[in-house]
């Protein structure tokens, strides 16, 4: 009975300890749908840091998870399951094992932050933040295209708001075709989950997922609204 008892106690510490880091600090999604190939592909699992951006700010190029800002995904439909695989899918969610909700979520790359231009696209097909052309390369979905986005757009992202796009930018609704929608297509930053660190699974795709900060070096704003790589007035770079 004792040995019993015990046994009980560690269960149930362990299943506080595993609901409270899934609360508080990182859990796992599913990824649905194509937008973020070739980094993200269809069903892979991610594991999310829930301290972005509360206590860590979110920066460009990361790959974020938010709940909907109304209007991006269609209404959910309701799986059925039989009560054995529902509860042990109950179970898994309260640990961070399962995400039943993840239809609920999209995960896309932040690209433009509070008070970023970002425009598309130059006479190279590239997209600019800041006026500083992006080469994109390193982790856009091929397509055989030159131009980064099918569609041109010209945009101020709004305070406390992320523009959002996929990596699969042909096959991606993002910030781009959501401007009939509440948010007009940006994300409010409270509606953010959390930045995604890995994909966990499968074991075949087991990765870090980079933010790429060198493709948006030099796009950051200074506190005049200037960018880190403007130059003040009345100085000259080498070769002037």
């Amino acid at each position: 009975m004792l040995f019993l008892r015990d046994l009980l106690v560690i269960f149930v510490v362990a299943l506080l300890i595993s609901f409270l880091i899934k609360t508080f600090l990182i859990r796992s999604f599913y990824i649905p749908s194509s937008s973020m190939e070739q980094t993200l592909q269809v069903d892979d699992r991610i594991i999310v840091n829930q301290l972005e951006p509360g206590l860590m700010p979110i920066e460009h190029g990361d790959v974020v998870v938010f709940t909907d800002p109304g209007g991006w995904l269609p209404p959910s439909v309701e799986v059925e399951q039989n009560p054995i695989v529902a509860s042990l899918d109950w179970l898994a969610s309260i640990v961070g094992l399962s995400a039943p909700d993840s239809n609920d979520h999209l995960v896309k790359r932040v690209i433009g932050l509070p008070g970023d231009h970002v425009v598309c696209c130059n006479a190279l097909g590239q997209m600019s933040v800041n006026d500083i052309a992006l080469d994109e390369s390193s982790y856009i979905a091929p397509t055989g295209e030159t131009r980064v986005s099918k569609d041109d757009f010209d945009v101020v992202v709004p305070a406390d708001s992320l523009w959002m796009m996929g990596d699969n930018r042909y096959n991606s609704k993002d910030s781009r075709y959501n401007g009939t929608t509440p948010g007009e297509g940006y994300v409010p930053l409270e509606n953010v989950v959390g930045r995604a660190l890995v994909v966990s699974w499968p074991l075949g795709h087991l990765s870090w997922l980079d933010n790429h900060a060198d493709v948006f070096r030099g796009v950051e704003q200074t506190d005049d609204g200037a960018t880190d790589t403007e130059v003040p007035t009345g100085t000259q770079t080498d070769g002037e």
